[in-house]
């Protein structure tokens, strides 16, 4: 018998239940559990803050593991904790909205926290190659004016390639941009694709 799958929830935004990324993730992840109840459900709130990465923490990340003290230890700690929850992940949803036309500082210390060499990508001979391959993920974006594509979207398309660079490459979008145009359609669009998305996985 196969072991159940696990799908990482990333929160991201500071809004908390007002938040319409944290809610279409939820309806997402509701949606996969119904094609899949035996999967188990891992979230990660990152709106309650990450540390950025000093030079304490790249001296650490640099040494090699064998001859880490145990300050540098303590220091990666956080880190392998959230490399190790990506690592476990068969599906990765996460909740993004747009500030300021980027990522949330949040979300883009995460990834500072889990884009790690030999953790997961490693350095060849033809450059980085990523080593978390056979992972879905579903990215739900959410932004008051900024269309998602469009010249101005800054977040998208370097998650998009964040993602690919640890290997993740099977990466599906959830639209619901522009919310100050019409809030009402851009959600129910945002469901229809949500629904659409976890039938196929089904």
């Amino acid at each position: 018998m196969s072991n159940p799958k696990t799908i990482l929830k990333l929160d991201v935004s500071a809004r908390g239940k007002a938040s319409v990324s944290r809610q279409l993730a939820d309806d997402l992840v509701a949606r996969l559990l119904e094609a899949d109840p035996q999967a188990r459900v891992l979230t990660r709130d990152l709106s309650t803050g990450l540390p950025f990465i000093d030079e304490a923490w790249i001296g650490a990340n640099f040494t090699d593991p064998a001859e880490r003290t145990p300050e540098q230890k303590l220091k990666l700690a956080l880190s392998d904790t959230l490399v190790n929850e990506l690592r476990s992940a068969d599906i990765l949803v996460i909740g993004l909205p747009v500030y300021n036309f980027g990522v949330p500082a949040t979300l883009k210390a995460w990834i500072d926290l889990v884009a790690r060499a030999r953790e997961t990508f490693r350095y060849t001979e033809n450059g980085p190659v990523g080593l978390l391959d056979g992972r879905k993920a579903y990215v739900v974006f959410a932004s008051g004016g900024t269309a998602i594509g469009s010249d101005i979207d800054f977040a998208s398309g370097y998650l998009r390639h964040m993602l690919g660079f640890v290997g993740i490459t099977d990466v599906s979008f959830i639209a619901a941009d522009q919310m100050m145009m019409d809030a009402d359609a851009k959600r129910e669009a945002a469901r229809a694709a949500i629904e659409d998305l976890a039938g196929r996985a089904a």
